[in-house]
């Protein structure tokens, strides 16, 4: 295959999708050929582009030399075969394999046999799509996250007969336009929408138990870094898209009960309550509504204790530690334990395993994983812990340095379940060859913006304590959900 880093481009289609790989290819020098099928939209886009453009000049963002060169290397064109000599092809048309796979086999009669074609599918097989076509092999998934211009990531996808020198083509020509690239195999949902699956779905599941309120679980994964929480994400997506998603990995994976959609989404959607373009999600958007807020306990001092033990070793414990020490408060300290947390006269404060406070115990209460400095934190009690450590536990957690999140006695609680779920469905993607595990953590760094890759967290925690949570959430709910990957497992 010729190098790509001088190619001229054709895009075909000018939605939201085509214009911003019209403009990133344009702004890395390449003469670009913008079509679309409907007439006057590739005009339309340019335009368009034009106005965004002059837009970023005027706050200084982009130089007007800049965007005069970037808006002369685009031009429209009104028919494919005025673009039989370009090298490479980015296809965004609609999500729908026969329209990609006609397209495709339309461009073969057209442009030369070793022009690239890529699809910026998301989620169709790159398999799926080449079938048919006379050449196969240069056909490569170049898949780019909205909004194209901002978003450093391309997944670049290789099907069964993807020439591995294409993808190569590919994954180089991206980080010459400014993205990082990351392999992927073409199974469902690539690497991102794969993953990322765990974050909506765990949510989901604590709200169909009536573990905890949306604002509260928003709270608590924000606390631990992410930009938002899944109730708004969702709410921004639109529960029709999401839910949509959802589905087509679950039956694209024949129905494996990890990727299952939730019931309360589907009445969601058949209630119309599609989040923002509906003006109600989880939350009310309309004029006037007022967003619920999580709790906040009122400031409190630290109860009378006649005993204080901190228990378990480790960065949290002497976080613990040193919290404590800030206090005034005096207690010893149990270095050898198994568990991290409080003893405070017999009953126990403890940072969740997997299994509910129920089941360690009568006055016992548990609290989530601390990914980070933010406050918010789930815990709940032991449904039989007595009255005076449920009024007490919470405000142990504020001396730690926590605004405490009251739940249900759910397993792992909020983030520990989350993020360990994240966790495990990367390693099985990394198991099953879709991704390596830093292809893994870039993709959802920079995709979806997580605060730390899947691996990144499994370093700061332990494959061990990820498999122990996880096995207590599949003996707790006893399905398939949470079988953990053998990846993990053998880690561990």
């Amino acid at each position: 295959m010729n190098n790509l880093n001088h190619a001229n481009v054709l895009v075909v289609g000018a939605g939201i999708m085509g214009a911003g790989i019209a403009q990133v290819a344009a702004q890395a020098g390449h003469a670009v050929l913008l079509y679309d099928a409907r007439d006057g939209a590739a005009s339309q886009a340019i335009e368009k582009l034009k106005q965004t453009l002059d837009g970023l000049i005027a706050k200084g963002k982009l130089g007007a030399d800049v965007a005069t060169q970037t808006l002369a290397r685009i031009a429209a064109v009104e028919s494919l075969h005025e673009a039989a000599d370009v090298r490479l092809v980015v296809e965004a048309i609609v999500e729908n394999l026969s329209a990609k796979r006609s397209l495709f086999q339309q461009l073969e009669g057209i442009v030369a046999t070793d022009c690239v074609l890529a699809t910026n599918t998301s989620s169709i097989s790159v398999t799926a799509i080449a079938h048919g076509l006379l050449h196969p092999g240069r056909l490569v998934g170049m898949h780019f996250f909205n909004p194209v211009p901002l978003m450093k990531l391309v997944e670049v996808v290789s099907g069964l007969q993807t020439d591995p020198a294409v993808a190569l083509d590919i994954f180089d020509l991206s980080g010459a336009w400014g993205k990082v690239a990351v392999h992927a195999r073409s199974t469902p949902g690539f690497i991102v929408n794969r993953i990322a699956r765990p974050y909506y779905a765990e949510t989901l599941a604590l709200l169909q138990e009536q573990a905890g309120t949306p604002a509260a679980i928003d709270a608590c994964l924000r606390a631990a870094g992410f930009r938002m929480g899944p109730c708004e994400l969702m709410d921004l997506i639109g529960h029709d898209t999401n839910f949509s998603v959802t589905q087509s990995v679950f039956d694209a994976n024949f129905f494996d009960k990890r990727y299952v959609p939730s019931l309360l989404q589907r009445e969601m959607i058949d209630g119309g309550l599609l989040g923002r373009k509906s003006g109600r999600g989880f939350f009310d958007y309309r004029v006037g509504a007022v967003k619920p807020a999580a709790a906040a306990a009122a400031p409190s001092s630290a109860p009378a204790a006649q005993a204080l033990c901190l228990h378990g070793q480790g960065p949290l414990a002497e976080r613990f530690a040193a919290a404590l020490t800030l206090t005034g408060i005096s207690f010893e300290c149990m270095s050898t334990s198994d568990w991290i947390g409080l003893a405070v006269d017999g009953a126990q404060l403890r940072l969740t395993d997997g299994r509910t406070a129920t089941q360690l115990g009568a006055d016992v209460a548990l609290f989530d994983l601390p990914l980070a400095a933010a406050s918010a934190l789930a815990w709940a009690p032991s449904l039989r812990a007595c009255e005076a450590w449920t009024e007490a536990a919470p405000r142990w957690l504020q001396v730690l340095g926590f605004s405490p999140q009251r739940m249900a006695d759910a397993p792992a609680l909020v983030v520990a379940r989350t993020v360990a779920m994240l966790i495990n469905e990367a390693a099985d993607a990394v198991h099953q060859g879709v991704c390596t595990a830093e292809g893994a953590d870039a993709a959802m760094k920079l995709g979806v913006n997580y605060p730390a890759g899947p691996f990144e967290w499994l370093a700061r925690w332990d494959s061990a304590g990820v498999v122990a949570l996880l096995d207590a959430l599949d003996a707790h709910y006893r399905g398939e959900r949470y079988r953990v990957s053998p990846w993990l497992r053998q880690r561990a």
